[in-house]
């Protein structure tokens, strides 16, 4: 299956591929907002295991009959209780999807090792089209600010804050790592992230 594949009729994400193409089977990918499972079902292809997270039941309905081994949780995030609490993931995924009192939350779901990715809409988009509420727009910096205030060794791998096109979108995304061990010996060099 390649990158490029469509699930339920929606490609998944080139930042998302990129930085999980190279992942090994059998990690524990949480992908929160989920929607129609896009990622979920790529990443289920791919030998991981797979949590989704939702509000939406029926979504999350029609997901579980395409991807029946993933776990499949439906809750509120915004005004409910956190549904992940004390758990952790070795990738988590969040596209498309922005409530800021939320990032510490999920950054404590990233393990030690594991891997954050992010990608969602920016201040700018509502000059182009929805969301355009700037409760759902990342202030400039704020994924890059989060990961850097959450303490405990982040590594950014990857950062970009701009504009895509077809359709046209500011967006930012974030790629880190939560590391084990920051600072570890420089005899033993720098720690490798496969691009």
């Amino acid at each position: 299956m390649t990158a490029a594949s469509l699930h339920g009729g929606l490609m998944a994400s080139p930042w998302v591929v990129r930085w999980t193409r190279a992942l090994p089977a059998g990690r524990r990918v949480l992908d929160l907002a989920c929607g129609s499972g896009r990622h979920l079902r790529w990443l289920a292809a791919q030998g991981q295991h797979v949590t989704g997270v939702d509000r939406d039941a029926a979504a999350l309905e029609d997901l579980a009959a395409a991807c029946p081994q993933a776990e499949l949780i439906t809750a509120d995030i915004e005004s409910g209780p956190w549904p992940l609490e004390g758990r952790t993931f070795d990738v988590v995924i969040v596209t498309n999807y922005l409530w800021s009192p939320l990032l510490p939350a999920i950054l404590d779901c990233v393990a030690p090792d594991g891997r954050l990715i992010y990608e969602t809409f920016a201040l700018g988009n509502q000059t182009v089209g929805k969301p355009s509420n700037p409760d759902f727009l990342l202030r400039p910096g704020e994924l890059l600010d989060a990961v850097r205030g959450a303490g405990g060794g982040w590594r950014v791998l990857g950062y970009e804050d701009g504009t895509l096109e077809t359709p046209l979108r500011f967006v930012q995304r974030i790629a880190a790592v939560h590391e084990a061990n920051p600072g570890a010996a420089a005899s033993a060099g720098p720690p490798r992230y496969p691009l």
